[in-house]
């Protein structure tokens, strides 16, 4: 195709298009693939068809980055091609894509396959695709067999009887296959098959497959089977899910591979809509109290994270009783467990049992294990305990929280090691939006201001955050009332270092309150700091100037802050000297910069 017509110029840039194919540079190859829609449309639909394609068929032999951008070209290649009725020719590269070694170009051939497998007739799917299945099943490759197994489902629904019989045989060689990778991709395209089957063959065929593949001696086998569980149990009647597939399901969660019980963790809520309310009552529950019991660290972590969802989803004529009988002093357990991941997996689903089992139950048997785990040494515990509490304040209402939760929580905010301090800080305000501004108010707030003066900078620091994203969160007029009075008082403080946290916190909070209230309450505060005895004060005081100067207007800049700015330029510190200098030129370089817009 390059030694096309030299005089037809609309061939030229396809010309040169090929040869970047060809090219010895990766990078020119791969954007050549990219620009393949360009060339089929230059083309036309029968040139690509007779000479693209059969061109591309014939150099697939380059790196995995330019095979993978081919594999995802083609599955979008049906207009080029001339419509469904030619789709078919779009399969020889596609084929040999299925079959090369790097995984993530054989998954997007197998992709592409199965999105043009539903633009295919039924004839031109039993002449052309279902031979590329078999072909790739049968292939002397692993690679060809692993592929082969995620394109059953996609062509099985529409092909006559006799056809389904075989696809049907060459799936079951595939589970039974001697190599561990097809095994697994067969094990993993399990339950969809068995969505695309007819109910007696899922009975008489697959059913077995899915029963030895649970049994085969790769652990990463038996847990893909797991997933076809879930899909299998949600296709059977109650009683041949209990006769076919709880016995297997047992042993998976008993699975000497905690990788097999993990899997099935994961899966559990999934397997509970499954199965239906009878099966999970007689044999779920006790797997989940098996799983959440678990020797390893990973299998609870994964089954405290479905306590809540399994809980909502028992029936509600025995959800209270099996609750408080099977699950809670599973939990209970594990709120005192010694690997982190798994209190803090509790932690991000305890709250929402409160909801499921009401005020009572939450008040007598929950609220000392939410109090035990707002005390637990890992701040991630802590955090989803405190990320929660709406779902126990609907519950027993804010009286009780008040009474219950808030004592701890105060207990760690006065916490001797500051770094405990430092961590209730950083909750504030999310704790703030979940008990509201009033009962903030009431109970927090004054906790908030002693951070202000507490003896560690990292503490003042932190509170003066807190205070800025509080007031994102209550708004203006709160600032106003509660917020700004008590900074401005700390301006009074004997102690130096609260009067230069009150500047920190008139930076931070400037921006969030705005020109009005800034030049109204916090200039006058920041100007009568210009005469404080501390000259780390005055130079912070030069500083604070700097930082407000875009909020305030011509005139106050002019009457107010240059006059201070002046005056602290001559001062007898060099600090201070040095910061209102530089805070003069950029106010004036500002300002000239204004003036030339």
């Amino acid at each position: 195709m390059a030694s096309s017509d030299p005089g037809d110029d609309s061939l030229y840039p396809i010309a040169v298009l090929i040869d970047e194919l060809r090219n010895e540079d990766v990078q020119l190859r791969l954007n050549s693939i990219k620009k393949l829609s360009t060339i089929a449309l230059a083309l036309g639909v029968e040139r690509t068809r007779t000479e693209l394609i059969h061109f591309l068929t014939d150099t697939i032999y380059d790196e995995d980055e330019v095979l993978l951008a081919l594999a995802e070209q083609l599955g979008n290649f049906t207009p080029l091609v001339g419509g469904p009725e030619h789709v078919h020719c779009l399969l020889p590269p596609l084929e040999s894509l299925a079959t090369v070694e790097e995984t993530v170009v054989r998954d997007k051939a197998v992709d592409s396959l199965r999105n043009i497998a539903a633009q295919h007739s039924q004839a031109d799917l039993e002449n052309h695709f279902v031979p590329l299945v078999k072909r790739l099943a049968g292939g002397d490759w692993f690679t060809s067999r692993t592929s082969a197994c995620g394109l059953f489902a996609c062509c099985y629904p529409r092909v006559s009887t006799n056809v389904k019989a075989e696809l049907r045989q060459h799936f079951r060689n595939l589970c039974g296959d001697d190599t561990p990778m097809v095994r697994r991709a067969a094990a993993g395209k399990l339950g969809e098959f068995a969505k695309a089957v007819e109910p007696e063959y899922l009975k008489s065929d697959l059913i077995p497959l899915f029963t030895v593949l649970a049994q085969d001696e790769q652990d990463s086998v038996r847990l893909l089977a797991v997933e076809a569980c879930v899909s299998i149990a949600s296709l059977l009647p109650s009683e041949d899910t209990e006769q076919l597939v709880m016995p297997t399901l047992r042993q998976a969660a008993e699975d000497k591979s905690w990788r097999v019980r993990y899997m099935v963790a994961d899966k559990f809520t999934e397997l509970q809509k499954a199965v239906g309310p009878e099966i999970t009552k007689n044999d779920l529950v006790p797997a989940f109290q098996s799983l959440l019991k678990d020797c390893e660290a990973e299998v609870r972590a994964a089954a405290a994270h479905k306590i809540k969802d399994f809980c909502q989803n028992l029936s509600a004529d025995v959800r209270e009783n099996i609750i408080m009988t099977n699950i809670l002093p599973c939990v209970k357990d594990l709120v005192a467990d010694a690997n982190q991941h798994v209190k803090s997996a509790l932690a991000s689903v305890i709250m929402g049992l409160s909801p499921i089992l009401g005020k009572d139950n939450t008040i007598e048997h929950l609220l000392p294990l939410f109090l035990s785990q707002l005390k637990d040494e890992c701040p991630e515990v802590r955090l989803n305990i405190i990320s929660n509490l709406d779902c126990v304040n609907e519950v027993i209402g804010i009286k009780q929280l008040s009474q219950s939760l808030l004592p701890a929580i105060v207990e760690l905010a006065e916490d001797t090691k500051w770094r405990v301090r430092l961590a209730i800080i950083e909750y504030m305000p999310l704790l703030a939006g979940q008990l509201g501004v009033e009962f903030f108010d009431e109970k927090l707030n004054s906790l908030c201001m002693t951070w202000l003066v507490d003896h560690v900078y990292a503490i003042r620091e932190a509170a003066t955050l807190n205070l800025k994203k509080l007031v994102e969160k209550f708004g203006m007029d709160w600032a106003q009332q509660t917020v700004i009075p008590k900074v401005v008082h700390m301006s009074r403080d004997p102690n130096y270092l609260h009067r230069m946290t009150c500047l920190f916190c008139i930076n931070l909070l400037a921006d969030t309150v705005g020109s009005e209230l800034t030049t109204k309450l916090l200039l006058p505060t920041v100007i009568g700091m210009g005469q404080d005895p501390v000259a780390n004060v005055r130079f912070n005081v030069a500083k604070t100037l700097q930082k407000l100067s875009p909020l305030l207007d011509q005139s106050t800049i002019q009457n107010l802050v240059k006059p201070l700015l002046e005056k602290l330029k001559a001062d007898s510190d060099l600090d201070v000297q040095f910061f209102a200098a530089e805070a003069l030129d950029v106010i004036v370089l500002k300002r000239k910069g204004e003036k030339t817009k």
